[in-house]
């Protein structure tokens, strides 16, 4: 999966004349819809001349700023794209109407489908990022609060359960509405609120983070290249590739990166998540749920 427009921009500063670099400003602070406004209220945003805006597309290694709002759109149209459009835009080498070894062809694509995106998502996190996200997570003086989309929840579900077992306040948001608003109207400076939010993201993701940004909260937001509008908010971005052998996006980057969260969590809290495992087994054992 290629990287955003937006990124390409941020990787590119230090390479930008000054004046090239007060467009990137520009064009940062108001992505996407920036990015199609005229070349001259740009340059006018950005109190420089017409000329150094399409120096600046040509800088990024486009032709011209036509060119460069052309890249966008197309970056766009994939991050909203829906599991229907994907099976109809795209091809995903699938197999014909025999079934005689399309079980063996599948299992081939995904293994070599797979393994690259695990690997670029690893790559590509911030360590800063995750290591924040572990600091967080592991604070026992902080209440952790959990949230998910249409398949996402599971996600949320599989973290919090861990979480749990390693210490305490932890919960997941609940799903009827009065539960949900007196959850949210709880939150203090003392919370942190954990969301998964994917392409065709929800709404209330974003409203989620907002909410907590003005109690004083923390955000970790886990999402896909394209970045969730609930990331503008966030104070950690983890951002996990989502290329799959289906129209369906896959989420086993994700789970890796979830996974390798809970083993920094375990090594962050040391003895006392020891000694909350142990506790917990107890509990489950006498009350006979194991």
């Amino acid at each position: 999966m290629s990287s955003t427009l937006a990124d390409d921009i941020r990787n590119k500063l230090g390479a930008l004349s000054p004046a090239e670099r007060k467009v990137a400003r520009v064009l940062l602070a108001g992505y996407p819809s920036a990015v199609f406004e005229t070349i001259a209220t740009i340059a006018e945003r950005a109190a420089v001349s017409a000329p150094t805006v399409l120096r600046f597309a040509a800088r990024l290694g486009y032709r011209g700023f036509p060119e460069l709002q052309a890249a966008l759109r197309t970056e766009l149209d994939a991050r909203n794209a829906s599991p229907l459009t994907l099976y109809e835009t795209t091809d995903f080498a699938r197999d014909d109407d025999s079934p005689s070894g399309t079980q063996p062809r599948v299992l081939a694509r995904a293994s070599a489908v797979l393994p690259p995106a695990l690997v670029q998502t690893c790559a590509e996190i911030p360590p800063h990022d995750f290591e924040r996200a572990v600091t967080l997570l592991s604070d026992r003086k902080r209440h952790i609060t959990l949230a998910g989309g249409r398949f996402t929840h599971l996600l949320a579900q599989y973290l919090g359960l861990h979480l749990m077992q390693l210490r305490q306040d932890v919960r997941l948001l609940p799903d009827r509405p009065v539960e949900r608003t007196a959850a949210l109207a709880q939150l203090t400076k003392r919370d942190v609120v954990v969301l998964f939010d994917y392409r065709r993201y929800e709404d209330d993701k974003t409203a989620i983070a907002q909410l907590v940004r003005e109690t004083a909260g923390k955000v970790i937001v886990f999402t896909d290249p394209w970045l969730s509008p609930a990331a503008t908010h966030a104070d950690v971005v983890l951002p996990s590739q989502v290329g799959t052998l289906s129209p369906y996006d896959s989420l086993v980057p994700t789970l890796a990166v979830v996974e390798a969260l809970v083993a920094g969590v375990i090594n962050a809290l040391g003895s006392g998540a020891h000694q909350r495992m142990k506790s917990y087994e107890e509990v489950a054992r006498r009350s006979g749920l194991v």
